[in-house]
């Protein structure tokens, strides 16, 4: 085999690759010299300068690995290398280390004045008083998002003396305690934390996760710390309660804008920033070598890799078959993340008739893609997300049965979550239409739409009229409902297709209805 090498790599890296295969050097040029030395490369590892675009995949007649020494993939074609059955990669672990690190740089130098202090000795002034700090011994540490930076955080916030407790809907407790955390529900985190640290994707559902609500909740003087990704926070609304006082002080290393330029936040005496340090370490660097030159020769050899951010390969005819159903499976995790409750423990997947035939390890896959996606902080796709999601103490199994009672295909997934199970499950209307056919005990006929409205009621006259009312009120437009019970007079389920995001304050209006039990506003991207 042949490797190619673009933008240079640590030694650590080489010595990984020798023996292994052909490992050949190119210093970036011309793109007809890339195309020249790319011709008969089975992988190919760049860093940020060299651009692997289709005009260079056209030339790419033997590659199968296309792997980024580095997290971001933006000079990489995916689509196209997708579309050309390669595999692209990149290290989003491998600098786990070096930013829980920093974050604990940061709880220092936050929680002790450093950065103050030296500025004002370095004006040759001779203070002391203004510069007392607090002690972490003995304090409570909030850590949200336990993955593998988070986890690295809670075990060195241990060492410290430190009380952690962490909030990850989906990691199971006994995986937590391991890390030395004490899983907790989100606003019990807010409120006992006393130094707060966010180690989360950002997504559309974690953008501004820590806003004015949330900055009420938190306990008088907390610190706030965010080495993970800028919008996170509300910057505003932080600013505003850093002036209130209410806030003690945040250690910001990343920004919604970069550079954030000369802002208030950024003078503000009780911010601590640094210029998205994280990964800055040399230590991280040649991990970083070391690991993607392990992850191509896996890849190289057909094994599994947790690196990778776009799909496995299929033989067309397969794919045009298996397509709709990996997206109704996908459409299910992404259903059942926002319906469950309590952290997720585990997942069994069902599969009757036609579609027990099929290749369900990868149906399996994209369900737990589309569970996962909003709560990792990294790339994740059905290559690598079963054993994700087995690395974050899930138990996953399968089960398949040549005949379905109602339907010729049916997909039925149950989750173990610590707020009991969830159970939720769908077919394929005319081959190719997704519907949600079961929803705990429930049978509904449910076409997926964008907005959603999941409301458990007690069934009785009048309830469908009240919600539809409030949303009326506010005008949100209904597009379609379907209702189902166990039992009259029991407890029903209603799902409201709607026009727009249902906003929060209506949300809670409708929760406070008598006879509602429950609700939740569910968004499925297109």
């Amino acid at each position: 085999m042949k490797i190619l090498i673009t933008d240079g790599l640590a030694p650590e890296g080489l010595q990984r690759l020798a023996g292994h295969a052909e490992v050949v050097t190119h210093q970036p040029g011309t793109p007809q010299d890339l195309h020249a030395a790319i011709a008969d490369a089975d992988a190919v590892i760049v860093r940020s300068r060299t651009r692997i675009d289709r005009p260079a995949l056209a030339h790419a007649a033997c590659l199968r690995v296309i792997a980024r020494a580095g997290v971001g993939v933006d000079n990489i074609d995916v689509d196209a290398a997708t579309r050309r059955g390669i595999i692209v990669l990149n290290t989003p672990e491998s600098s786990a280390v070096s930013t829980a690190e920093h974050t604990m740089a940061m709880i220092l130098a936050l929680a002790r004045r450093l950065p103050a202090a030296h500025a004002a000795l370095s004006r040759g002034e001779w203070q002391r008083e203004p510069f007392t700090g607090v002690e972490l011994y003995g304090k409570t540490l909030g850590v949200v998002g336990l993955g593998k930076i988070g986890s690295q955080v809670a075990r060195r916030a241990a060492a410290f003396g430190m009380r952690v407790i962490a909030f990850d809907p989906f990691l199971a407790a006994d995986h937590a305690a391991r890390s030395g955390a004490e899983l907790t529900a989100w606003e019990a985190l807010l409120e006992r934390s006393e130094v707060l640290t966010l180690h989360v994707p950002l997504t559309p559902r974690t953008h501004h996760l820590i806003g004015e609500a949330e900055f009420a909740r938190m306990r008088p003087g907390a610190l706030i710390i965010n080495c993970a990704r800028g919008g996170l926070i509300d910057e505003g609304a932080l600013l505003a309660a850093l002036e209130e006082g209410w806030v003690g002080g945040a250690a910001l290393d990343v920004f919604e804008e970069e550079p954030p330029g000369d802002t208030p936040l950024l003078r503000h005496p009780r911010v601590v920033a640094t210029p998205h340090l994280g990964a800055s370490t040399a230590e991280a660097q040649r991990s970083i070598a070391v690991e993607i030159a392990e992850q191509v020769l896996l890849a190289l050899e057909g094994r599994p890799v947790k690196g990778a951010v776009n799909a496995p390969v299929l033989h067309e005819e397969v794919w045009d078959r298996l397509r709709p159903f990996v997206d109704l499976a996908r459409t299910l995790g992404t259903l059942a993340q926002q319906l469950a409750e309590g952290p997720i423990e585990g997942a069994e997947f069902a599969y009757e008739g036609e579609v027990a035939a099929e290749e369900t390890p990868l149906l399996s896959a994209s369900f737990l893609t589309g569970m996962l996606q909003a709560v990792l902080d990294q790339p994740i796709n059905v290559v690598n997300a079963a054993v994700l999601a087995r690395e974050r103490g899930l138990a996953l199994s399968e089960r398949t049965r040549e005949q379905s009672e109602d339907f010729s295909s049916l997909i039925t997934v149950r989750l173990e979550t610590g707020a009991g199970p969830v159970v939720i499950g769908g077919t394929l209307f005319g081959r190719r239409e997704p519907r949600i056919t079961h929803l705990d005990g429930y049978r509904i006929d449910l076409t997926p739409a964008p907005h959603m409205l999941f409301i458990w009621n007690v069934d009785r006259p009048g309830m469908i009229g009240r919600v539809g009312s409030i949303l009326g009120d506010h005008r949100v437009n209904i597009a379609g409902m379907q209702v189902g019970r166990a039992a009259p007079g029991g407890t029903a389920v209603m799902v409201l297709t709607v026009d727009c995001s249902v906003p929060a304050p209506v949300v809670r209006e409708i929760a406070e209805v008598d006879g509602i039990g429950a609700i939740r506003a569910v968004e499925i991207a297109g």
